[in-house]
């Protein structure tokens, strides 16, 4: 299900907008009609779902909180240091969703390959508790590591589709969660999640200094044609 990524861009400081860019980086796939991958942080902060723009109190918890809006669905999921996310575009025959349970099985599949290489066995579940809950999690010892979300969209007339994931890699799992607990309650949604339904992958390695390697694993990953390399551009990644 997955298109083969000729390289994996390694974005090195936070981005200011992450739905933006993602925006910009479909109208890229579109002109280009190559597929792109791109691992990249944002800004201490938080990405929903644009059905939260309809709360009442969006416009305060948005202020407050940085929060900003994202195409695909899902929850509320915090942005910052140690918070990974990993962006796949790739042209598609039509924009209509289809064979989405296979797609999300294989993107997984690709993370938890990835993971196991750091001595991790992951495995898709629901994480009843943990912010932005799903069945197409990836879980360790039954507590959220990974989160995905896919979205299918026409681009200049070019169907398109963004899979994403995100890797909680060395923030810690008690503030990330009071963050989404905060904008929740801004928010006035009646939701509140657990922390001990988050872990991350310094915590299961016990490596706080993982991230570096984290980062190379989840490139090679992706990045099937060519080795990887840090590259020194505006646009630092693997190429």
């Amino acid at each position: 299900m997955l298109p083969v990524f000729g390289f994996v861009c390694l974005h090195r400081e936070p981005l200011a907008d992450g739905p933006a860019q993602e925006a910009d980086w479909l109208a890229g796939c579109a002109a280009s009609g190559r597929a792109a991958a791109h691992l990249w942080q944002g800004r201490p902060g938080l990405i929903v779902p644009r059905k939260v723009a309809a709360e009442a109190a969006w416009p305060v918890a948005a202020a407050r909180h940085g929060a900003l809006l994202r195409v695909s669905g899902g929850g509320t999921v915090p942005q910052g240091p140690g918070l990974w996310n990993l962006s796949l575009l790739w042209p598609v025959p039509s924009a209509t969703p289809t064979d989405t349970e296979a797609l999300y099985a294989a993107l997984c599949a690709q993370l938890a390959e990835a993971l196991a290489r750091l001595g991790l066995q992951a495995v898709p579940q629901a994480v009843p508790g943990a912010f932005c809950d799903g069945r197409w999690n990836l879980a360790v010892g039954g507590r959220k590591l990974v989160g995905t979300a896919q979205a299918w969209r026409r681009v200049a007339g070019v169907p398109l589709v963004l899979a994403q994931a995100m890797i909680v890699v060395c923030a810690d799992p008690q503030a990330v969660t009071a963050q989404a607990n905060a904008f929740e309650l801004t928010l006035g949604s009646g939701r509140q999640y657990d922390a001990a339904a988050l872990t991350s992958v310094a915590q299961e390695t016990g490596d706080p200094g993982i991230e570096a390697r984290t980062l190379a694993v989840l490139a090679e990953q992706f990045a099937h044609r060519l080795p990887p390399r840090v590259a020194q551009e505006v646009t630092d990644g693997f190429a």
